[in-house]
């Protein structure tokens, strides 16, 4: 239930609600909150951020109710996460995972949770780029879960947040290719016209991103 959960797309949904272009033929053609922005403005964005989240807390909440041990607990994010990353209802390609992850983290133990989400938006402050925040709180998740979560779930939560920020890391890597070419997309680059290397005529002509 919660990869069928995960593997719900709120940016195409959410663009289909607000008779925008589908996300995944639009922009840098991924379907996350980062590229509705660009097709679709703030408020779209901020409901297909919302809808990201929702999906990663309700699988926790769910299991925490029917009082699921830790380890099923945690197992219930990391299946909604992989439902994000690769939907059954969109031929397995969907986004990079890192709004539902910060959902999964703040339900399983919120001051991890806030650290990650300080940590992504003190990163996106400074280098205006959301590849960059994505991958700096990705790094830092499973740290602050193990040093934060009590000893008991030391043997579930720590690891099974590792294998998601290696996912995670891992659905970024034409953002780290672009960060390594120096042409990755900054919020800047929108209001000057640019789109920051995302458009490039090979991307054009191949949906990825």
């Amino acid at each position: 239930m919660s990869y069928l959960l995960g593997s719900i797309s709120s940016a195409i949904l959410i663009c289909r609600i607000f008779g925008l272009p589908d996300p995944r033929t639009s922009g840098s053609r991924n379907p996350g909150t980062t590229n509705v922005l660009r097709v679709g403005g703030k408020l779209a964005a901020a409901a297909t951020l919302l809808g990201d989240v929702a999906k990663g807390i309700a699988p926790i909440l769910i299991a925490t109710e029917l009082n699921a041990p830790p380890i099923v607990i945690v197992f219930c994010g990391l299946c909604a996460f992989l439902g994000h990353l690769y939907p059954i209802y969109f031929d397995f390609r969907g986004g990079k995972g890192v709004a539902t992850a910060i959902g999964v983290a703040l339900a399983l133990h919120w001051p991890a949770g806030l650290l990650i989400v300080a940590t992504w938006a003190g990163t996106l402050a400074i280098t205006r780029t959301a590849s960059k925040a994505a991958l700096v709180s990705g790094v830092a998740a499973p740290i602050y879960f193990y040093l934060t979560t009590p000893s008991v779930l030391q043997d579930s939560y720590p690891p099974v947040i590792a294998i998601m920020s290696l996912l995670l890391i891992g659905s970024h890597h034409k953002n780290i290719l672009n960060l390594y070419r120096g042409d990755e997309y900054r919020f800047e680059d929108s209001d000057k016209g640019n789109t920051g290397g995302l458009e490039t005529p090979a991307e054009q002509k191949k949906p990825e991103d």
